[in-house]
């Protein structure tokens, strides 16, 4: 199938619905009407011969047939842009909108207190961040990048590891009062931990530990199964029972004495920290200088 000037604007109409998340939001980020975006759509699905969107009243979904198209026109109109860019000398330029999606616990403690210096360096963007405990669909959902513990799901993401945090295993001084202190690993068994929801698999995280080298799953004991890092240490700090937290997260809460640590000869399991964004030959200047920025915030120890 051959495709002339008025199909590739209507790819554009496409993706300009993916980012901006509506008809509307495109619509006026694309200086047309609301009816024109409409009809751009309905003429490429014509011309493709399948429907690309789920439309409600509330929501504006992909269908499977349109996430695999923007899956693929995706890297080619980047690279059309990047070709643009290149050409006209601004190939280094940081502008646009860039759209992150972020696990809770790194955007509240790392990249909020942060995000001031990154747009100061570059005036030229906007950035929304997203918080939210599952990655989702990076191409689908329209994200730029995506920064999230945990190991990556097998996919066609391009995945930067950026560090390794570790864990430690705490409790509350009133846990330890009623209930007493696990000696080893397998103690944990008689008492009651708090689980973790992955947000890269969406699966309960299996808590394993290390001595001399030697890596040990362990079995635990839970009734209570969260989502996220602020109710994990918020319930663990209430009493609700034992829990693995990244330790970059309760140094002030261990130094006040409102948590407590255990198994201090044992190693916890250690946290990777990945960014993520869609597979293309180049990644967008802004994507890159995010991802570097990123980076050097994490060396500082921010």
């Amino acid at each position: 199938m051959s495709v002339d000037g008025r199909q590739l604007s209507n790819i554009s109409v496409l993706a300009a619905i993916v980012h901006s998340g509506s008809f509307a939001r495109a619509a006026e980020s694309l200086n047309m009407s609301a009816s024109g975006v409409s009809r751009a759509v309905t003429r490429l699905e014509t011309s493709i011969g399948v429907r690309l969107f789920d439309r409600t009243t509330r929501a504006v979904k992909l269908t499977d047939e349109g996430r695999r198209l923007y899956e693929e026109i995706s890297p080619l109109l980047a690279g059309i842009s990047d070709a643009i860019s290149l050409t006209s000398g601004a190939s280094t330029a940081v502008t646009g909108r860039l759209r992150v999606n972020v696990d809770p616990f790194f955007s509240r403690h790392t990249l909020a207190p942060t995000i001031n210096a990154f747009m100061k360096s570059y005036p030229g963007i906007s950035v929304e961040i997203v918080a939210r405990d599952q990655l989702g669909d990076l191409v689908s959902e329209g994200f730029d990048i995506a920064v999230r513990f945990g190991n990556p799901p097998v996919s066609s993401l391009i995945a930067r590891r950026l560090l390794e945090v570790p864990t430690k295993t705490v409790a509350s001084p009133e846990y330890i009062q009623l209930h007493g202190k696990p000696e080893t690993p397998a103690d944990l068994i008689h008492h009651s931990c708090i689980q973790v929801r992955s947000s890269m698999t969406g699966q309960p995280l299996e808590w394993e530990y290390a001595l001399n080298g030697n890596v040990i799953p362990v079995k635990i004991s839970s009734r209570l199964m969260v989502n996220d890092s602020g109710t994990l240490i918020a319930a663990c700090v209430a009493g609700a029972g034992i829990a693995r937290i990244k330790a970059s997260g309760i140094e002030d809460l261990l130094a006040e004495g409102r948590l407590v640590e255990l198994l201090t000869g044992w190693e916890g399991e250690r946290f990777p920290l990945y960014a993520l964004y869609p597979s293309r030959r180049l990644p967008p200047a802004k994507v890159r200088a995010f991802v570097d920025f990123v980076s050097r915030v994490l060396e500082r120890g921010v």
